[in-house]
């Protein structure tokens, strides 16, 4: 009898293991994994992949960014535009990064009851949803500037929270 019951146990954690890891990979962005088809942008894209790349992403958010009514984001710097990357960063900011607040909210919830640390990509998109956050917050007035500012500071203390877990000492197996 007790042999049956561990090994029920054990089917049955790793049905868990295996159906949560499926399930999991797309919570935080999903529009990530679902490619629109007028876009040439690969399935889960990333930009930093090395340390120049690191600095381009730090120049596209320092170069002027131009939202459009209709919330695309484009680079006003026709240099840094017409860059490859540049291509890739558009794609991001405007097909899977949240820019509502109820969609920037749920992110922050769902980074906030995530355990462990972030995957890179992760951490870019929020980095990226952060710095959005930023720009409308600067752009709105009144209730509207709150609301931004209040996601605006759940997104900074999630990501925040998250350096501080994968700074922190480490566990050996």
């Amino acid at each position: 009898m007790c042999w049956k019951t561990l090994l029920l146990l054990l089917l049955y954690s790793d049905a868990q293991a295996t159906l949560s890891h499926r399930w999991t990979r797309a919570v935080l962005f999903p529009a990530a994994y679902r490619p629109k088809r007028s876009s040439t942008l690969p399935l889960n894209p990333v930009l930093q992949s090395s340390l120049e790349e690191v600095e381009l992403l730090y120049e596209f958010l320092l170069a002027e960014l131009e939202i459009s009514p209709d919330l695309k984001i484009s680079i006003k710097d026709e240099e840094l535009a017409s860059l490859r990357k540049a291509s890739d960063f558009r794609a991001i900011c405007n097909d899977v990064i949240p820019k509502s607040i109820p969609d920037i909210r749920r992110l922050s919830a769902s980074l906030s009851s995530r355990p462990g640390i972030l995957k890179k990509e992760d951490f870019e998109r929020t980095a990226l949803t952060l710095a959005y956050t930023a720009y409308r917050t600067a752009l709105s007035q009144g209730y509207q500037k709150d609301v931004w500012a209040q996601s605006l500071l759940s997104l900074f203390r999630a990501l925040r929270h998250d350096l501080m877990r994968s700074s922190g000492p480490r566990a050996s197996p």
